[in-house]
């Protein structure tokens, strides 16, 4: 029997990885800083996203998307995360939490209308989290009012990505505070809806090009027709799809690892120090050893949840231990990138200080480390 190595893609996801990576390279690579800088992803990025096809990797054809795989979606996101992990989780949001909401819930009418938009022209957004619900998620306090021929919604989001960007948002809210989860209910909500508002961009440590934004809605009308799911069942869209969501932030984590890893050993075998390269030390050599060692465990988690995911097996604990082992090598890896610098990798002229910076967010979006733990300790005792 031959054993297939998890690793290992098929010629036609070697042939979209490699465009991928060589998009990243030749149109994001020189705009990495300026857009940090800025806080603001480039007009000409987000077109590019469009027109690569990125935006719409499994969203079906007839919809005007690439009908492609999650795991082919999760090495979009590994690629670009090489070169921006800003960028990388601009994707991610789209395609895994997003656009597989609208298609695993929405009804036909709301396929229609807005797979077709996410594929080609529209960004959307995530947005459950509230300023007292984060890790407790239901217990978001936004409400929703039934108003006859219209809903009536009022409330505020906090650390919602793709906030600056977005042009349709999937809105969590409460028909019912005393019902609890059950009361939650997912609305689509367009950006020009009557009585919604994009308010602040979060200043960031890291992937500042990302927007982080406040939602505000005061009396937003949103029609009926606008309930993605059913009313008072928004509680498995928000589960069921960052179960999926995990997987790629593990992704966009194994991809920053990936790009700090790749440049501190270019760095190491151009900089000499006693008439040697760094990278011919022995302490160094064990050093990135053992890194790129946890870094290759780290993708395999990744893969191998998304090949499950793929195969419509459970994969929930393999999703929640690839999220948290890759966030936590990805904090590693770039720490110890910077080092390999020495002094410049704690100046902006090299990459080092950035990849360290975004890595810390891994550990802390779509789910923190310790949730991660929960459900994976919560799984294994049955």
């Amino acid at each position: 029997m031959t054993v297939q190595p998890l690793t290992k893609l098929s010629e036609e996801e070697k042939i979209f990885r490699d465009a991928v990576r060589d998009f990243a390279r030749a149109e994001i690579a020189d705009l990495v800083m300026e857009m940090d800088e800025a806080q603001k992803l480039d007009p000409s990025v987000v077109e590019k996203c469009f027109q690569m096809g990125l935006m719409g990797i499994e969203v079906e054809e007839q919809f005007g998307g690439s009908g492609s795989t999650f795991m082919t979606a999760i090495l979009a996101i590994e690629e670009l995360a090489r070169v921006d992990p800003s960028v990388s989780v601009f994707v991610d949001v789209q395609n895994t939490l997003v656009n597989n909401a609208f298609r695993r819930w929405g009804n036909d009418a709301i396929q229609e209308k807005y797979l077709s938009r996410l594929s080609t022209e529209w960004v959307g957004a995530y947005a459950l989290s509230e300023s007292g619900s984060g890790s407790d998620a239901f217990a978001l306090k936004t409400r929703a009012e039934d108003a006859g021929d219209h809903w009536v919604l009022n409330g505020s989001k906090l650390w919602i990505t793709n906030g600056a960007e977005a042009d349709v948002f999937i809105l969590f809210a409460t028909i019912d505070p005393d019902a609890g989860y059950r009361g939650i209910t997912a609305f689509v909500i367009e950006r020009t809806f009557e009585g919604f508002t994009v308010g602040k961009k979060e200043d960031k440590l890291g992937i500042r090009a990302s927007s982080t934004c406040e939602l505000l809605l005061e009396d937003c009308k949103v029609p009926k027709d606008n309930v993605l799911g059913q009313v008072g069942k928004g509680y498995k869209v928000a589960i069921e799809t960052l179960n999926e969501g995990r997987i790629g932030i593990g992704a966009q984590m194994v991809g920053l690892a990936q790009g700090a890893f790749d440049a501190a050993l270019e760095y190491m075998q151009e900089r000499k120090q006693f008439g040697r390269p760094l990278a011919d030390f022995q302490g160094m050599q064990f050093q990135y050893a053992d890194l790129a060692t946890e870094l290759e465990a780290a993708r395999l988690l990744v893969y191998n949840a998304a090949r499950l995911k793929d195969a419509g097996e459970p994969f929930l604990k393999e999703a929640a231990m690839a999220k948290l082992y890759s966030s936590q090598i990805a904090e590693k890896v770039a720490s110890q990138c910077v080092e390999f610098h020495g002094g410049v990798g704690f100046t902006k002229e090299f990459p080092a200080e950035k990849f360290y910076r975004d890595a810390k967010i891994g550990t802390i979006y779509e789910g923190t480390s310790n949730m991660q733990r929960q459900t994976i300790a919560k799984i294994l005792k049955g």
